[in-house]
């Protein structure tokens, strides 16, 4: 899953999950209509927070 980070000024937004980064990407015109002209984007990958943990773990 992914989610898609708005950072307008002060304000960060997150919208999603979407399936794929394309996904995301596809929708990023809807978004971004609402936001000014200086709104920087990032899409992430989310990681459910126990794999995070046991990938850590094992690297230990």
């Amino acid at each position: 899953m992914y989610l898609l980070t708005i950072k307008d000024g002060l304000v960060t937004r997150h919208v999603g999950p979407y399936p794929s980064p394309k996904q995301a990407s596809d929708d990023l015109d809807r978004v971004m209509a609402s936001c000014s002209e200086r709104a920087r984007w990032q899409i992430h990958a989310l990681e459910h927070p126990l794999s995070v943990v046991k990938t850590a773990a094992v690297a230990s």
